[in-house]
């Protein structure tokens, strides 16, 4: 057996549009064209040759999180920038000072175990979303 690469996450949203924008827009990867299936979707490049897959899937099995809880499965992504990702978070109303529940909940380790800084928040279906970066590169003024 040859070694095994990772090539793509797949994740079911209930509403396409919003969740097409979300990944595509605020998040900023680029969408790929996409093959007709039974279901829709839309697929996003991620750095690598990896992908993000989302599909919309009626009656899916899906059960959100009620509260932020960083240690439960997410989406890492590595940005180039971490005091530019936390500027955007906030320009959409994300903040740390929320309840665990709140959707606009997120969590900021400027100096986790793992040596690089990381951010965590939730998309629009409450898929559990990791911004880390390569170093912390600014102080936030607050």
């Amino acid at each position: 057996m040859s070694e095994t690469a990772f090539h793509h996450m797949q994740v079911t949203v209930t509403d396409l549009d919003r969740s097409r924008a979300f990944y595509g827009t605020f998040l900023g990867l680029p969408e790929l064209p996409r093959p007709e299936f039974l279901y829709t979707g839309a697929w996003f490049q991620l750095a690598g040759g990896q992908e993000l897959h989302i599909v919309r899937v009626p009656g899916a099995i899906w059960r959100p999180p009620q509260t932020m809880e960083i240690y439960e499965t997410h989406i890492a992504l590595r940005v180039d920038s971490f005091q530019a990702a936390l500027d955007r978070l906030h320009a959409a109303g994300f903040h740390e000072d929320l309840p665990d529940d709140h959707d606009l909940k997120m969590v900021v380790k400027r100096h986790p175990p793992t040596g690089y800084p990381q951010v965590y928040f939730f998309d629009p279906d409450r898929h559990l979303v990791e911004w880390n970066a390569a170093a912390l590169d600014s102080t936030p003024s607050t």
